[in-house]
C-alpha cells in the first residue's frame, strides 16, 4: 500500500499523464526491484526495512511529478504452494539436524562421564565392590521375575585357565621326610589328588 500526496498540481499534470496510474505502476516495478535484492528471510522478518527502501525509491522518482510519497506498507506476503512445501521440508530437515547434534553431544558427555567413573572405580577395588552391592540392592527392590547377577571379570579368566590346564589348580604332591630312631631315612609320598594313596618306603 502506497500513501502519497500531490504537492504541485501543475507539475503533476504537465510532466506526467495519469499521475495516479503511473505512481501505481512505478510502485509495482519498485517492489520487484527491491525484493530482488532481499532474501526471503529478510522479507518475512523485517518488512519495515523493505518498506523504507521502497519509499525512498518511489519518492525519488515521483518528485519530478509533483507527488510526495509519504508511506509504504507491505500488508501480506504470499508464496507459491511449491515454495511453501520446500521451505517446510527445509525447516524440518534443519530441526532434525539440530536434534541429532544435541543427542550426539549428550552421548559424548555421557560416555566421557562413564569413562571417568570407570577410571576412578578401577583405582579403588573397594569402591567397585560397593557399586556391585548397590546394584544388587537396587535389583532386589524392584518387582523382577528374573534377576541376573553380574560376575566379576576375574572369574572368566579362572575358568579359561581351567579349560586350558585342568590340573593347574589341583593340589600338588607333598613329600615328607621321616627319620626314625635307627637313623634310617624313610620317604613317604602321598598323592592327595588321587583316591588311591601311593606310599613308598
Amino acid at each position: 500500500v502506497v500513501y502519497y500526496r500531490v504537492f504541485n498540481p501543475t507539475v503533476s499534470v504537465a510532466n506526467v499523464e495519469y499521475a495516479q496510474e503511473s505512481t501505481r505502476l512505478l510502485a509495482q516495478t519498485s517492489l520487484r526491484n527491491v525484493l530482488g535484492t532481499r532474501l526471503l528471510s529478510e522479507l518475512l522478518c523485517d518488512r519495515g526495512a523493505v518498506s523504507r527502501a521502497m519509499r525512498i525509491c518511489l519518492d525519488e522518482a515521483t518528485a519530478n511529478w509533483g507527488i510526495k510519497v509519504e508511506r509504504v506498507e507491505i500488508k501480506d506476503v504470499r508464496l507459491p504452494k511449491m515454495l511453501q512445501r520446500i521451505m517446510a521440508a527445509e525447516a524440518e530437515a534443519a530441526r532434525e539436524a539440530r536434534a541429532k547434534i544435541i543427542v550426539s553431544e549428550g552421548e559424548f558427555k555421557a560416555s566421557r562421564a562413564l569413562k571417568e567413573a570407570a577410571d576412578i572405580l578401577s583405582q579403588s577395588p573397594c569402591a567397585m565392590q560397593l557399586r556391585y552391592l548397590q546394584t544388587l540392592n537396587g535389583i532386589a527392590t524392584e518387582q523382577n521375575s528374573t534377576i541376573v547377577f553380574p560376575l566379576p571379570i576375574d572369574i572368566f579368566s579362572f575358568f579359561q585357565k581351567c579349560s586350558l590346564d585342568p590340573n593347574a589348580f589341583l593340589p600338588k604332591p607333598t613329600t615328607t621326610s621321616l627319620r626314625p630312631a635307627n637313623h634310617h631315612s624313610v620317604m613317604v609320598t602321598e598323592t592327595l589328588a588321587s583316591p588311591q594313596a601311593a606310599t613308598s618306603i
